[in-house]
């Protein structure tokens, strides 16, 4: 284990340290890439015998995320550990930090796994959301349609992602349908706003309470699912210093250590609006990859270890494009994606492809914003993608 002296921000971590990830996805994948790169050693654990992280990670541990044996072996090897996915049990985090350094706090990844949560510690923070009422049963319809109204979208509390567990109503009736058919769980009602577009901040925050803003992404998303991000985003200044302002307010606020991406609507009259946020990098911060001077998985490296932050300033105008399974068929057009020489292409490693799941993105960078749209509409389209 490779350390330097105890500092009044913790004891910083140095290349040989051993990184846990909890969570095999392409995110776990890209931070264990960053994290090998930069020469450190990464445990995995994720129950996935082919996880896309346990492929290249020095240690793959296949358990469930709450077998205590994997959690004390990862707690026993590791120095520190972060989390690619916000529904990894925060009790596991817990029982981690007891054996090892945990970054974000248990704490702070339960905030982000319940929207009622979310949304009530962003309003505590001065960020402004949506109308929204809590519903935990059936007798709680009448208030909530009362107080939010139509059109609305009801949504799960818990284990909602990428659309999932989303229904939009547009009448008392409706929403009672809704209800029934999310099985009558927990959920919360969140009325419509005249959007503009949609905006992502993600930053990254280390011990010291040092902070490194990413450029706003500008996202669009199909059937729930992000499609693309354009960076930098087309807002005035103003919006963009909104945007960031909350973005750390809810980092400084749940005391927040690692990579954060939070999701801002903006409206007609220029009002920044928080929508939710993510406890993890950001499949709209995957430009950085190729477009910044340091990514967003290197900072969360540098995040967990207590380094000083890297520098997120932006290199080149860039236009994300997220490739998902229904364009494999059997298999995706390259050479019509990568004759063209500012296109990067990054793929998962996942063996299965399948409608809506992500098996990789591309980054196409530009000259201008402009530029690097048409170009990633013009490859969207040679690969089939509608």
């Amino acid at each position: 284990m490779a350390m330097s002296e105890p500092s009044a921000s913790g004891e910083i971590l140095l290349p040989g340290a051993t990184l846990g990830v909890l969570g095999g996805g392409q995110l776990g994948r890209m931070f264990t890439l960053a994290a090998r790169v930069m020469g450190y050693q990464v445990v995995v654990l994720d129950p996935d015998p082919a996880s896309p992280a346990g492929q290249l990670a020095d240690v793959h541990l296949k358990a469930d995320y709450r077998d205590a044996v994997a959690l004390l072996r990862m707690g026993a090897m590791c120095q520190a550990v972060t989390t690619e996915f916000e529904n990894v049990p925060a009790e596991s985090l817990a029982m981690l930090a007891k054996h090892c350094r945990v970054a974000p706090r248990a704490e702070a990844l339960a905030v982000a796994q319940d929207r009622l949560a979310e949304k009530t510690r962003a309003r505590e923070f001065g960020c402004a959301t949506a109308p929204f009422a809590n519903i935990e049963g059936e007798a709680d319809l009448d208030a909530a349609w009362a107080a939010v109204g139509s059109p609305a979208l009801l949504k799960t509390r818990r284990l909602g992602y990428d659309g999932k567990g989303q229904v939009r109503v547009g009448s008392r009736e409706a929403l009672a349908a809704a209800f029934a058919s999310l099985d009558g769980v927990p959920c919360l009602l969140e009325g419509f706003l005249p959007l503009e577009r949609e905006v992502s901040v993600v930053l990254a925050r280390n011990p010291a309470d040092e902070i490194a803003f990413f450029p706003l992404a500008e996202n669009r998303h199909r059937n729930g699912i992000l499609d693309v991000s354009l960076v930098p985003a087309r807002v005035s200044e103003a919006v963009a210093g909104q945007a960031r302002d909350m973005a750390a307010r809810l980092a400084r606020g749940l005391d927040y250590v690692g990579v954060l991406a939070v999701e801002f609507f903006v409206l007609a009259d220029g009002r920044v609006v928080f929508n939710e946020m993510a406890p993890r990098p950001h499949n709209s911060g995957h430009y950085t990859l190729d477009a910044c001077a340091t990514d967003q998985f290197q900072q969360q490296v540098r995040a967990l270890c207590g380094l000083p932050l890297g520098d997120p300033r932006l290199l080149s105008p860039v236009a994300m494009v997220n490739l998902l399974g229904d364009v494999w068929r059997p298999e995706p057009d390259w050479a019509a994606l990568l004759r063209h020489p500012g296109v990067q292409l990054h793929l998962y490693g996942k063996a299965e492809a399948r409608p809506g799941r992500k098996m990789g993105h591309y980054n196409c960078l530009a000259p201008t914003p402009e530029a690097a749209l048409e170009l990633a509409m013009a490859t969207r389209a040679a690969l089939g993608i509608d």
